[in-house]
């Protein structure tokens, strides 16, 4: 290939498809397997979409989708951080960072810049679109859990405590998915998925 631009985004498209291969701890719905961070986002995608009409009157679903495609793909080189992991919590902003870098450098100056736009309003939450995407980043494995008669929860013995924690930002976020949230999380209480 002659065009410069065109190496840099075949690059990228060859360099991303590398996070088919980051296992998440979240399972299928079937429990079949461990779900891979590109389903996940995929899903996530999928999910924005069709839960549109749940967003709060100012976000923009385009971009909302645009950063639920890209939020993971640092993911590459910093691997998957399990969300009740708290010591591998310690360092991930600088690992997520440094590959930030790396991953969106590949690509011609415009458009890398603008994905890292995307990720950098992703990470910080200080939009609604932002809070809007991340609330289906933290419904959807809940779903899953749910799905799966605890999943990982069971395997981590997490509690309902700790969900309502991880779950929070949602109320505000997507607010008219909260009473979803909060009827996953009771159900699942009460049918032994998580501890009380």
């Amino acid at each position: 290939m002659t065009n410069q631009r065109l190496q840099q985004q075949i690059a990228f498209v060859i360099e991303i498809d590398r996070l088919k291969q980051v296992l998440r701890q979240t399972v299928l719905m079937d429990a079949s397997r461990r779900e891979n961070s590109a389903e996940h986002s995929w899903h996530l995608a999928m999910m924005t979409l069709v839960l549109a009409e749940y967003a709060p009157a100012e976000v923009d679903i385009q971009r909302a989708i645009h950063q639920v495609l890209i939020h993971d793909l640092v993911e590459i080189d910093a691997g998957d951080t399990f969300c009740y992991d708290a010591a591998g919590h310690d360092d991930k902003v600088e690992r997520e960072q440094r590959a930030a870098e790396r991953i969106f450098g590949l690509l011609p100056a415009p458009i890398g810049q603008d994905l890292r736009q995307l990720w950098d309003e992703f990470e910080a939450q200080a939009t609604p679109t932002a809070r809007f995407a991340a609330s289906i980043d933290r419904i959807q494995p809940l779903l899953h859990n749910w799905q799966t008669q605890g999943g990982t929860w069971k395997q981590h013995s997490i509690s309902r405590a700790q969900v309502m924690q991880r779950m929070a930002p949602v109320e505000k976020g997507a607010p008219e998915l909260w009473p979803l949230v909060v009827e996953v999380i009771e159900e699942s209480v009460a049918k032994g998925y998580l501890t009380a």
